[in-house]
């Protein structure tokens, strides 16, 4: 089960660009352009109460006499130039995003936009399987703004399907994408409506996000050897629309696990009515499961 790709994740991350995180994408339909305000709100991490602030909001001091703004920093118009041309490239062009992000941030290493380029760089070196440098630059954006849902949700969904149980960091690594998964389910709960999003639009994001999240989650339970815990999240992540077949696969073993042998042939159907490389497995898993489940005490 190493090195899966999710069915479901180019639509989520054709997303990206409405909805991650505050500070990146999470408050704008497309990525900013050069010069555009950038005083979104942002969702503060929950151990400081979920409440939401505003970026470059002035501080007020306890006298109560507001602090005069700061000076906006000088804009440097080829560092503009370079990031509109990163910016307006298209969405799948992942081979110059990566050219071209690279080559901003060694250029600008204090550029405002280096979030932004950073949450772009994760998308498109996972995208092309370069998983290590995806992960070097999700740890840059997330230092940058831990609340990036988006770098939470795949990162986070990336390790257990990298999963390589002879890896001294193996446990270290699941308990780190259980960590970023549950952070961003935590984030999207309270996640305000960005206004350039329509609720459908929004909710929609909003879902797709959850439900990467809770295959995630399944699939570190699963490699945790916690068949209950993965079976519930996976149950989350398979209820709307097109359940990916590889949390059916999952989701059939965790059921046979816990000996509910025709809820497990009925979860492999599922995943063997989806045409893909998981088809015929599924089938073998569902005939094993009815099996089972004539041959099981009643």
């Amino acid at each position: 089960m190493k090195h899966l790709i999710r069915s479901t994740a180019p639509a989520i991350l054709a997303m990206a660009f409405a909805f991650a995180a505050p500070g990146s994408r999470a408050q704008q339909q497309t990525t900013p352009q050069p010069g555009q305000q950038q005083q979104q709100q942002q969702q503060n991490p929950p151990a400081q109460g979920n409440k939401p602030s505003l970026q470059g909001q002035t501080p007020t001091p306890g006298n109560g006499q507001a602090q005069a703004p700061a000076q906006a920093p000088k804009v440097d118009p080829a560092e503009e130039s370079a990031y509109k041309e990163f910016a307006d490239l298209k969405i799948d062009d992942y081979d110059q995003q990566i050219k071209l992000g690279e080559d901003f941030v060694k250029k600008y290493p204090e550029s405002r936009y280096r979030e932004i380029v950073y949450n772009r760089l994760t998308t498109a070196y996972y995208s092309k399987q370069q998983v290590d440098k995806m992960y070097d630059t999700s740890n840059k954006a997330l230092a940058l703004n831990p609340n990036d849902v988006q770098v939470l949700v795949l990162v986070g969904w990336v390790i257990p399907h990298n999963y390589d149980p002879n890896d001294p960091e193996a446990d270290r690594r699941l308990a780190t994408a259980e960590a970023y998964e549950k952070h961003a389910l935590e984030i999207l709960s309270t996640l305000p409506k960005p206004a350039t999003l329509t609720d459908e639009q929004f909710n929609t994001a909003k879902a797709q996000d959850a439900s990467m999240a809770h295959s995630g989650l399944g699939l570190i339970y699963f490699r945790q050897q916690k068949p209950q815990d993965s079976l519930n999240e996976l149950q989350q992540s398979t209820s709307s629309g097109k359940p990916d077949p590889v949390d059916l696969f999952i989701m059939g073993i965790d059921l046979d696990s816990l000996k509910r042998y025709n809820d497990a042939a009925q979860a492999f159907d599922k995943c063997a009515q989806i045409p893909g490389v998981m088809q015929d497995r599924c089938k073998q898993q569902e005939a094993k499961s009815k099996t089972e489940a004539t041959q099981s005490p009643k």
